[in-house]
């Protein structure tokens, strides 16, 4: 079998010798297979070749749309910070209209704030910070979170506005802007007395600010004491109604008297340094049926 052969007659034409030409079958074997071989890598090449001609075409087009993506994760990431600020914002003026609330009836449910539980603080901040790590789809849905957030903050305040709706004159009452602007050198709380160095019970703030500074009376009330008072110098006393009184300690002059009536914004007195003072500043305070609170809580305008 392996010394069989074939033989190949050549005819070129009718006056040309004809020509025989022997080939073994090994040899015909050998390039039916090299000739398949070469066909189908032929094929493959080809293949390959449209795929990466295919490739070429979408790599411009994939840069495009992975820019398109990045460009839409930095926009989500703006929206998340921005919401989470202006829910923050909200969720603190929220939480100090429900305590204006106790004022006038301590027994109401508004006074507890919202009924559904809110994140733990710093919750949010932190999935705002994660946000570079995620999918566009996972910060889509955290997006879904804080709009359902803004919906319950949305009818909290709601519930606040037909709440103060018929409670104007509670509302023309509350201390709540600040009586003077400076820097806060010692908040309401525990602190060490400059001049005894124990620790005791500061009742208000003290507001910093240059000689002669106007204070205003925070809220509308009647001027029930305006005189020098101990280790607090010249102060002003103002009687609010719903049981809210407001102090203002070591005045260098005082611009009202006793039953004088005053309203939100009027001229009350000047920041001095009289009595028992480091230097000029305002001594606040704000009492509600006797018991000192922090003046901070009623104050709208930070």
């Amino acid at each position: 079998m392996a010394n069989e052969s074939f033989t190949l007659i050549v005819v070129p034409d009718r006056q040309s010798e004809v020509r025989r030409f022997r080939l073994r079958r090994s040899w015909v074997v050998q390039a039916l297979v090299a000739a398949s071989f070469l066909a189908t890598l032929a094929a493959v090449l080809f293949v390959h070749y449209t795929q990466v001609v295919g490739e070429a075409r979408e790599n411009p087009a994939l840069r495009d749309e992975n820019l398109k993506l990045k460009s839409e994760i930095s926009v989500i990431r703006e929206q998340l910070t921005h919401v989470q600020g202006t829910l923050d914002r909200v969720e603190r003026f929220d939480q100090k209209l429900r305590a204006i609330t106790l004022l006038s009836d301590p027994q109401r449910n508004l006074a507890m704030g919202p009924t559904e539980p809110v994140a733990a603080p710093g919750t949010e901040n932190q999935f705002v910070r994660s946000a570079g790590q995620e999918s566009p789809q996972a910060l889509l849905s955290k997006l879904d979170k804080l709009s359902a957030e803004a919906t319950r903050q949305e009818q909290s305040l709601q519930e606040l506005q037909a709440y103060f709706s018929g409670q104007k004159s509670l509302l023309a009452s509350v201390p709540s802007v600040w009586p003077t602007r400076g820097w806060v050198t010692s908040d309401f709380g525990s602190r060490v007395d400059p001049y005894t160095s124990e620790r005791v019970m500061h009742a208000g703030i003290d507001i910093a600010g240059p000689h002669g500074k106007e204070i205003i009376s925070p809220s509308d009330g009647t001027v029930v004491f305006a005189g020098l008072e101990g280790g607090y110098g010249n102060v002003v006393v103002i009687d609010h109604g719903y049981g809210i009184k407001s102090r203002f300690g070591h005045l260098a002059s005082i611009k009202v008297k006793p039953g004088e009536r005053v309203r939100r914004g009027d001229l009350i007195a000047a920041m001095g340094n009289t009595g028992r003072s480091t230097g000029p500043h305002l001594h606040y305070e704000v009492r509600v049926n006797g018991i000192a609170q922090n003046p901070r809580k009623f104050i709208l305008d930070d």
